[in-house]
């Protein structure tokens, strides 16, 4: 019989915040006042959601003998035994085949947003197999992860997706995956066993250097997508380059955490604990909310003064 909290603790929905990127297309068109398009982009983040908890759950079957001899992945619930193999193929099928139903349900563009989701699921249980075990391949597996989700909530929501939003949502994953594998490579060093697989190809200074180099180039593109004259005038604003400053402070405040606190490990966890974080990523949402959907005189004065 299943329980409840080790079945959540499997499908870890909390990571389903990640999927959140699905509603970017939306929101940067302009198009989240429409209820069509925002109603369809809803509706892949949900499938997305049901397909990224399968995956998890294929890893986690995948990696149940390594992770039974590692100190914290040993209390997950298949490592520990609280979830046998067959249940956990048992929700696998059953998120898989409810992800597919829900497709049906788009009433535009279904066979492109399931390209999408079928080019993820695929890609992901490759990366679950094998392609995990490569350095700097496993990073971009992830980025690339993340651009299918926007792609498809593009698509889904009737709204094209600019290079520029492609570019910055690659670069800014792959910022955060290498953060991550900074813990990796940390926790190598002290314990002298590699938590990856792949962890003995990275080491402190390659990993500084590509986080260096990953945050910089994000932050002169994300300048580069502010000023863009096709950029303001699909979003009727010249403004944009205002929410440069959370963009930069985010991106310093993260460098922080895993260089100073040693604790980027999980980006989720990061968004959902650490408060200097989440009102950077609130002040910019609402400084792109009032530049793209309330553009009255009187914020207009407000903005000219910069």
């Amino acid at each position: 019989m299943l329980h409840f909290t080790p079945v959540v603790k499997l499908i870890r929905p909390k990571q389903w915040i990640k999927n959140v990127f699905v509603l970017l297309p939306v929101f940067f068109g302009g198009m989240a006042n429409h209820p069509a398009s925002l109603s369809c982009a809803l509706l892949v983040f949900v499938i997305f959601s049901l397909v990224a908890s399968a995956i998890y759950c294929l890893n986690d079957i995948f990696d149940m003998d390594y992770d039974r001899s590692h100190p914290v992945k040993c209390h997950r619930p298949l490592a520990s035994g609280a979830i046998h193999v067959s249940q956990a193929l048992m929700i696998v099928a059953l998120f898989t085949v409810s992800a597919l139903l829900l497709l049906l349900l788009l009433p535009v563009h279904r066979e492109q947003v399931a390209l999408a989701v079928g080019c993820y699921y695929v890609l992901n249980v490759a990366y679950c197999l094998r392609l995990k075990d490569y350095a700097v391949i496993d990073v971009c597996i992830i980025a690339v992860g993340f651009v299918l989700r926007i792609l498809a909530g593009g698509v889904a929501s009737g709204v094209m997706v600019s290079r520029w939003l492609v570019l910055m949502t690659f670069l800014l994953t792959l910022f955060l995956s290498f953060a991550k594998r900074r813990d990796d490579v940390l926790r190598m060093n002290e314990t002298g066993r590699a938590p990856r697989k792949n962890t003995v190809r990275y080491n402190l200074t390659f990993i500084n250097q590509a986080i260096t180099i990953t945050a910089s180039v994000t932050l002169v593109c994300y300048i580069m997508y502010t000023v863009s004259q096709e950029v303001m005038r699909a979003l009727g604003t010249e403004y944009l380059y205002l929410t440069t400053i959370f963009v930069v402070l985010g991106l310093l405040r993260y460098i922080q955490i895993a260089v100073v606190d040693e604790k980027s490990g999980d980006p989720t966890k990061v968004i959902w604990s650490d408060r200097f974080t989440q009102l950077v990523v609130v002040g910019w949402g609402l400084t792109f909310l009032l530049l793209i959907y309330f553009k009255d005189n009187s914020l207009s004065s407000l903005f000219s003064l910069f």
